[in-house]
């Protein structure tokens, strides 16, 4: 199968999304997406990006998408946090989720970065194979911490 790795562009926000869309319906939390494609073109596009996306195209079509942004370790230094990286349920096993990754890591490696992180849920067993034969450390002994919105919102009224 032939496909193309570049960089995303505003104009692919909305595809973007439905990809975004379709993995929150895998991961069993299809109401959980609040972004909209304004949100994805201001957010990734303007004079300070949040994020950098790669996309995965095939005939014009988004079905591939690796979505990184900057962060900082206080022990390592400058890192990358890989958000999602989603291929198409039509395109899985055709190396495209290789081909992202692969960009993602010269991506980081050109940036200087001393680590790439990401998180993958622990039913994934498919993805948590991928990464480890990549040379991943899936590191099963850490917990995500988040607070949403709801939970910010209630930290701030209890200051």
């Amino acid at each position: 199968m032939d496909f193309t790795i570049r960089n995303a562009k505003k104009e692919d926000m909305p595809q973007v999304l439905e990809l975004i869309k379709a993995l929150a319906l895998f991961e069993k939390e299809p109401e959980a997406v609040e972004i909209t494609v304004n949100d994805l073109e201001q957010d990734g596009f303007g004079a300070h990006p949040a994020f950098h996306c790669f996309v995965a195209e095939v005939d014009s079509k988004i079905e591939g998408i690796a979505l990184i942004y900057n962060r900082y370790s206080t022990w390592k230094g400058k890192t990358i946090h890989l958000e999602d990286l989603i291929v198409s349920e039509s395109m899985r096993g055709t190396g495209m989720g290789t081909a992202l990754l692969d960009e993602v890591i010269k991506y980081g490696h050109k940036q200087g970065v001393r680590r790439i992180n990401w998180e993958v849920l622990d039913w994934n067993e498919p993805a948590i194979a991928f990464y480890e034969k990549k040379g991943a450390h899936v590191m099963r002994d850490w917990n995500v911490v988040q607070l949403n919105e709801a939970g910010i919102n209630n930290y701030i009224a209890n200051l």
